[in-house]
């Protein structure tokens, strides 16, 4: 992997100091990619997915310890978000190009396989990439992400899952979402984070550094494209049922996502184990960052 200038950790917000870390661009699928990369290029591989309206650095309770348990670890800027490339069009913004990215991420460590972490839009795509491309994830963890079949079956069944989606139907409109999240210095992106999350789970610090990721050119209308092209291109799997080890950890407090939505897919899953934290909102990578490591690194070494 290729590494980058020490401007893009900067520009990417910077790891703790105790932490050496890699900012790297690698070419996957037509695409670059920004990853920051840590640990030991010889150790067990960990893809940690970031999902909306996020980038690398949601994850940055979860590297330095997985890299102490003995992991290598990669973090992807996911396409179209902060320093990763923006596709133009909606198009290119479908779970399974998504997926795809992450497929070739792997390949490009020289590794047939990894442990695949992923949370909301990043649980999508570790989805996808469990029932699309089974061979390449020895585990999966899934945190706050809905199993895209029992994703769709609640929308079309559940009223209150399909009040809590109203936000997805609105970033269907052109620019006016673009528009919105602008506002105010982002407020609107602001608020996702921290009106539904405990108080003082994101710091002044932390969203300066997430307003930096959305003031990236390009990168409101590529982050807003991923629910754009899941309307527009629904994704369809070639299984529902999903055979590697899974780990499924979900903060019950989720405003956007029911509970209801981890115990289903829990049954879709052949081998899995499913943690529900109460009192825990969508941001558990956040709120407990702690329990959630030690959830991964038990499932990573033990399965589920």
């Amino acid at each position: 992997m290729a590494s980058s200038t020490s401007a893009h950790l900067e520009t990417a917000a910077e790891l703790p100091s105790s932490l050496e870390v890699e900012s790297t661009v690698q070419p996957v699928n037509g695409i670059e990619l920004h990853v920051v990369a840590a640990g030991d290029e010889a150790d067990p591989l960990v893809v940690l997915l970031h999902g909306f309206p996020e980038f690398w650095y949601g994850w940055r309770h979860q590297i330095k310890p997985l890299v102490d348990a003995g992991y290598r670890v990669l973090v992807p800027d996911q396409r179209g978000y902060n320093l990763s490339e923006k596709p133009e069009g909606v198009r290119p913004y479908r779970t399974r190009e998504c997926s795809r990215d992450v497929v070739e991420l792997i390949a490009s460590e020289g590794r047939d396989s990894a442990r695949v972490v992923g949370h909301d839009w990043g649980g999508a795509v570790a989805w996808d990439l469990a029932l699309r491309h089974p061979e390449v994830v020895d585990r999966l963890a899934i945190v706050n992400a809905p199993h895209p079949v029992v994703y769709r079956h609640h929308l079309l069944s559940n009223p209150e899952q399909l009040r809590r989606s109203w936000y997805a139907f609105t970033f269907q409109l052109p620019w006016l979402p673009e528009l919105a999240s602008r506002a105010g210095n982002f407020a609107l992106l602001e608020r996702a984070l921290t009106e539904v999350a405990a108080p003082g789970t994101f710091s002044d610090a932390d969203l300066d550094r997430y307003r930096c990721a959305w003031r990236q050119d390009g990168a409101l209308t590529a982050m807003l494209n991923w629910y754009r092209a899941a309307a527009r291109y629904p994704p369809t799997v070639p299984r529902e049922r999903v055979e590697v080890p899974t780990l499924i950890v979900w903060g019950t407090d989720d405003v956007a996502l029911t509970t209801e939505l981890a115990i289903d897919a829990d049954q879709y899953c052949d081998h899995s184990r499913l943690e529900l934290l109460s009192e825990t909102s969508h941001w558990v990578q956040h709120e407990r960052p702690e329990r959630l490591t030690e959830l991964l690194l038990e499932s990573f070494a033990n399965g589920p």
